[in-house]
């Protein structure tokens, strides 16, 4: 089981709630910022937490990266 702290724990639920749990419905930053109420820049370095745990992918696009949920143990 991947260790995660309360922010964390907060982005992977509304990234749950969104659906992003696989690569074809990736979710942008700002689309789980909004869900979860918190500012983009901290759930933007939460992001990068958990894609350095391997817990979320990130898909390059053109206007916006997505992510998605990678992780069975979250």
């Amino acid at each position: 089981m991947v260790d995660l702290n309360p922010v964390e724990q907060l982005v992977i639920s509304a990234m749950k709630e969104l659906g992003a749990t696989k690569d074809t419905n990736i979710k942008t930053a700002d689309a789980i910022a909004a869900k979860c109420s918190r500012p983009k820049g901290m759930v933007n370095n939460t992001l990068i937490s958990l894609l350095n745990k391997g817990v979320i992918k990130r898909v390059a696009r053109e206007k916006a990266s997505g992510y998605y949920i990678t992780s069975t143990e979250v």
